[in-house]
């Protein structure tokens, strides 16, 4: 995969390309890793030049089947990811109430009522928050904004029975966990 004349226009917050419309016929798998992490590690080493991984973190996308794979409007390569591809670094409020969100790879997202937080079990058996980024791929909360976040967040009864932990993002209730159980309030 050539990806010197995508990376020449890519800007550390520049535009996603339509991915979620490039069908290539040319397919393969790539020996490329997205550590549960963060880390993208090609071949056994990690990238480390930060314009590179933002660079991929811009042509991933989540197959229906929940293959990863690189997109390309010529190619498309499967790669794999341990748990979610990308993790949330940051967490600030703004004046309004809302909560945005940054990610290992730059990009910033508002939770609101068309961006919540959900409950996902990770491989290690943790029911820990994750939320939407794009084309079906989603970022953990890192371990210091989740005890940010825990420290603004209150705690209220849920339906089944049971409490969950939460704060409130633009009017809308960010769940980040249940107080007594393993598993999250439906």
């Amino acid at each position: 995969m050539n990806l010197d004349p995508l990376l020449a226009h890519i800007t550390p917050h520049g535009e996603i390309p339509p991915v979620d419309r490039w069908h290539p016929e040319q397919r393969g798998e790539m020996d490329l890793v997205i550590a549960a992490d963060g880390r993208w590690i090609h071949e056994g080493t990690a990238i480390t030049r930060p314009r590179l991984v933002r660079l991929l973190s811009t042509i991933l996308r989540r197959e229906s089947d929940g293959d990863y794979a690189l997109v390309t409007p010529v190619e498309w390569q499967r790669i794999r990811v341990e748990d979610r591809p990308f993790v949330i670094i940051d967490a600030e409020p703004d004046d309004a109430g809302c909560w945005w969100l940054t990610t290992n790879v730059g990009d910033r997202l508002a939770l609101d009522e068309t961006r919540c937080l959900s409950l996902s079990e990770t491989p290690a058996g943790e029911w820990i928050p994750e939320v939407a980024v794009r084309f079906g791929l989603s970022a953990r909360l890192g371990r210091n904004v989740y005890y940010r976040l825990v420290e603004q967040a209150e705690s209220r009864p849920c339906e089944e029975g049971g409490q969950e932990l939460g704060f409130m993002s633009a009017g809308i209730l960010q769940v980040l966990g249940r107080l007594d159980d393993e598993s999250p309030c439906a």
